[in-house]
């Protein structure tokens, strides 16, 4: 099951690498805010991350994707990529990472308990 999170985690990855650099955001179902693209992306991606691997301290993860969000949003700099820079979407991506992160946490000390 692990391997299998593991590849799913690293798909989202990858996809979402691909639609925060497309040249334009691609149509969402039901057309979702931008805002709420970015909760929904970094909040899955930290759900993900924890779950597929269990030992890896949540505080790197935690800055693995704070890192993550930033590095998208200097490359949306870069003039070729036509998108823009917006310092908003890097403080969303941080609190989805982190209600993401915060979930992971409670699940692992609820399996703890058991």
């Amino acid at each position: 099951m692990t391997r299998l999170l593991q590849f799913v985690l690293w798909a989202a990855v990858l996809i979402a690498l691909v639609f925060a650099l497309w040249p334009q955001a691609p149509d969402s179902p039901g057309n979702p805010a931008d805002k709420l693209q970015h909760f929904a992306a970094f909040f899955t991606l930290a759900v993900l991350g924890g779950l597929a691997y269990p030992r890896v301290p949540l505080r790197w993860l935690f800055a693995g994707l704070v890192a993550f969000g930033a590095l998208i949003e200097l490359a949306q700099l870069f003039p070729g990529i036509n998108r823009y820079a917006d310092f908003a979407d890097l403080l969303v991506d941080v609190i989805a990472a982190a209600a993401g992160v915060l979930l992971v946490a409670a699940l692992r000390s609820r399996r703890r308990r058991r």
